[in-house]
């Protein structure tokens, strides 16, 4: 009975085992070994540091194993609680170690980096560097005899082919103009001022060593050579820059042209370069060894002058004559001009030109005019200082800002002087006439006689006949002398008259005025007693038209 009872005591729940068999191996084929090694290494860690025990608690804790039931009970309590503390001491040394493994690793991989770029660097202390061009050829991972073995095998046999842009060809050998390879420490130099250490950044550069070593050959010779050049002896024809041109609605660009000049200078710079890389064609075009257009289709300056010739085009200018002029595109276009440099403006001479034209169409001052007189006479009339005039430098000039500015407008171009009407008889419906053939003159407002009289003009004699012409009022005066020309032996004007109305129509002294001193007016007595030029008046007839007759009126005089 007390048996069942102890064995049912000693009995575990199924708690009890799981967490036994966490903490305590079994002692039983491989890992017997290990468990007992590793329960002295628990008891170990247990002495020095996890649990601190001492010899008289172990005793009283083994007498009170080997007591009572209760105290048997109690005992096999306190092993499960060594045992579990057993095994986490294990679990934190397994973790330690883990812990280590990867700073372990990355060591490992770090030295076997630097041994490799080590080694790199130590092959660079007599290679040049990675992307290394020495004359023009790349010598990567070479050493120095590496290169000066190439470079002297290139010299001999060495030829270098022209190539026009029409591929016709021309060949310069190195023994035309003895060829040799100069040997001296550039190429040892150039190796020298590597960094071994540094060969990495070459992988990113594209030429971390650049440099040219030397080759002899005679100048004279490769002058002379170059000269004789097919593509320097023939007819050079010059490019031509691209430009804006009208194609008779707005300005496109005009491609440019590629002519067949060569540039020498440039010529010459590349042959050598050439030769000295051991490069075996030229290409002219390739190299720009031609004369070259200063500007081509694609040039912003061609574009922004074809942009400001097409605004110009905008502009019309509408001129109210009697019939409307209009400046427009098709007119302007042949006037706006563009320079080598691509600056535009419009051609003043050739505006200037036109509106020397459009004021021979539109000026009437001194042209012929046709007149009816109120007898029904119709007669010719030809010079005079009225009339329409344009002002041609001022209107030049209002043109030329109009079409800048690319105004849209209509006006009346500027005048120098106006008339009183459009049309062969500008001078308009109110004017004084005198016909030197009948010794009549009549003045006449609105189209009706108001005023009419004889006359006596000038003597016909070149120095003394009235002018014809149409003419202006330009004075009146009240109680005016009139003086001639002075006479030289005398110093004194050659006469002196009085007068009491006086209307000037010239300023070369010609006008209307009374002339008591005439015995009569009309018919042939102006053939002998002919004024200096004016026109005699009756007192009476001369004081109305004082009083009736405006600044400005016109006055035909005419036979």
């Amino acid at each position: 009975m007390n048996s069942e009872k102890k064995n049912s005591s000693d009995a575990l729940t199924p708690e009890e085992e799981m967490l036994n068999a966490q903490t305590e191996p079994e002692l039983t084929g491989e890992g017997t070994e290990d468990s007992v090694s590793a329960d002295k290494a628990d008891r170990t860690d247990e002495n020095t540091g996890e649990e601190e025990t001492h010899p008289e608690a172990d005793a009283e804790g083994r007498a009170a194993d080997e007591g009572t039931p209760g105290e048997e009970s109690a005992g096999k309590d306190r092993k499960r609680r060594r045992g579990r503390r057993r095994g986490r001491g294990r679990r934190n040394r397994a973790k330690k170690d883990w812990g280590k493994k990867p700073f372990i690793i990355a060591g490992g991989i770090v030295g076997g980096l630097l041994v490799i770029y080590l080694g790199i660097s130590a092959f660079f202390i007599s290679h040049f560097y990675f992307n290394t061009m020495i004359n023009g050829q790349d010598f990567s991972g070479k050493t120095v005899s590496d290169v000066e073995d190439y470079l002297k095998q290139q010299v001999s046999g060495y030829s270098l082919t022209v190539r026009e842009q029409n591929n016709e060809t021309d060949v310069i050998s190195g023994a035309d103009i003895s060829l040799t390879y100069v040997e001296n420490d550039d190429i040892r130099n150039a190796l020298d001022s590597q960094n071994p250490l540094l060969w990495p950044s070459a992988l990113f550069s594209q030429s971390s060593t650049d440099v040219t070593v030397e080759v002899g050959y005679d100048e004279a010779a490769l002058t002379e050579k170059i000269q004789s050049l097919k593509a320097v002896t023939k007819e050079q024809t010059q490019p031509t820059s691209a430009y804006p041109k009208y194609d008779g609605n707005s300005f496109v660009i005009q491609p440019e042209t590629y002519g067949t000049a060569v540039d020498l200078e440039v010529l010459t710079e590349k042959v050598k370069q050439y030769i000295t890389e051991f490069k075996t064609e030229l290409r002219l075009m390739d190299e720009s060894c031609y004369i070259m257009p200063t500007y081509t289709k694609n040039s912003a300056e061609v574009q922004e002058a074809c942009d400001t010739m097409n605004r110009y085009c905008q502009a019309s200018i509408t001129y109210t004559m009697d019939k409307d002029v209009v400046v427009d595109k098709t007119l302007i276009s042949t006037w706006l001009t563009c320079s080598d440099d691509m600056q535009v403006s419009v051609d003043y001479d050739s505006v200037r030109a036109w509106m020397r034209e459009f004021g021979k169409t539109y000026d009437t001052v001194g042209t012929t005019r046709t007149i009816t007189t109120p007898t029904g006479k119709t007669a010719q009339v030809s010079g005079g200082t009225y009339g329409w005039s344009v002002n041609e430098d001022q209107e030049t000039q209002d043109l030329i800002n109009s079409i800048q500015n690319a105004e849209v407008v209509e006006r009346e171009p500027a005048y120098k002087q106006t008339a009183a009407s459009r049309g062969a008889q500008d001078w308009g419906n109110t004017y004084l006439e005198v016909d030197m053939s009948a010794q009549h003159m009549w003045y006449i407002v609105n189209g009706s006689v108001v005023l009419e009289t004889d006359v006596v003009t000038g003597r016909p004699t070149p120095d003394r006949e009235t002018p014809q012409g149409v003419y202006s009022v330009v004075e009146k005066m009240r109680n005016k002398v009139l003086r001639g020309s002075i006479d030289p032996a005398t110093g004194k004007p050659e006469y002196e008259t009085p007068v009491s109305y006086w209307m000037r129509i010239t300023w070369t002294g010609i006008g209307f005025h009374d002339a008591t001193w005439q015995a009569k007016f009309g018919g042939d007595w102006y053939q002998n007693h002919g004024s200096h030029g004016c026109i005699n008046m009756p007192l009476d007839k001369a004081a109305q038209l004082y009083d009736m007759l405006e600044m400005h009126t016109p006055a035909i005089v005419h036979y």
